[in-house]
């Protein structure tokens, strides 16, 4: 199959259309930035060495350490919990099981099993095009937060008992998002390569890779401009139990 065929008008961009309240506050926000540059230079400021502006690469990796660290913490004292819960909790037996249950599916205790990881990565530097294929523009070079929602979503779709996003276990609560290139989940953040482990039947969650319209999308970019695409195949896995906060600050049951 000739590449023209592949790409008849080139790749599908992989971009988001966002809102016009969003553009327009976007531009309001980059006005102020603009204005309080302005200031810091007119007060004497070298915007070129202004740590307020070239050091927060470093706050943002220092909160996610903290936050790693915190998380360990919260492991570890939910483990505590758990055992002087065990105790003599007054539960019978049947309401234990149910409890277990709950407890594997809400993803706060490890899982093991046979799994498939998957791993994206962006294009090596100064990529070019493949021939056959137009030049790559920017966003073509570099994963997107779709990409890697796009493999959660198929995996899930698969039958996944279980995903892990680099070393963090999803939960009902979790979300994906990109800032640039770089990933931010549950407060921490990551550079690529992303790795996804998916804990689940093997056959069933490839091919549901292979069904997924957004990830043949993707494919499209891997062999155009080598965008990084692997899956592997693991006998016995262990996903670690979700260790963060399980409390919603941003939504509320409804009573």
């Amino acid at each position: 199959m000739s590449n023209s065929a592949d790409f008849p008008q080139g790749p599908v961009r992989r971009t988001f259309r966002h809102p016009v309240r969003v553009l327009t506050a976007s531009v309001f926000a980059l006005a102020g930035l603009i204005f309080v540059t302005s200031a810091n230079t007119a007060k004497g400021t070298n915007i070129r060495t202004d740590s307020s502006l070239l050091k927060l690469s470093d706050l943002i990796q220092q909160r996610s350490e903290k936050n790693a660290g915190l998380d360990g913490s919260n492991a570890s004292v939910r483990e505590d919990i758990d055992a002087l819960a065990q105790r003599d909790d007054g539960s019978t037996k049947a309401e234990d099981v149910k409890l277990k249950a709950l407890e594997r599916t809400a993803g706060t205790k490890k899982l093991s099993g046979r799994a498939v990881a998957v791993t994206l990565d962006d294009a090596p530097p100064n990529a070019t095009a493949n021939p056959g294929y137009p030049d790559p523009q920017p966003n073509d070079l570099v994963i997107h937060q779709q990409d890697l929602q796009a493999v959660v979503n198929a995996l899930w779709q698969g039958g996944a008992r279980g995903i892990q996003v680099m070393d963090q276990r999803l939960i009902s609560t979790s979300a994906v998002r990109c800032v640039g290139n770089t990933l931010i989940l549950q407060g921490r953040v990551y550079s690529p390569p992303y790795k996804i482990t998916a804990v689940g039947d093997p056959d069933r969650l490839k091919k549901a890779l292979d069904d997924s319209s957004s990830i043949r999308n993707y494919l499209l970019y891997v062999k155009a401009y080598g965008l990084g695409w692997k899956v592997d195949e693991h006998e016995a896995v262990t996903l670690p139990g979700y260790s963060g906060t399980v409390d919603l600050h941003y939504a509320k049951p409804v009573k």
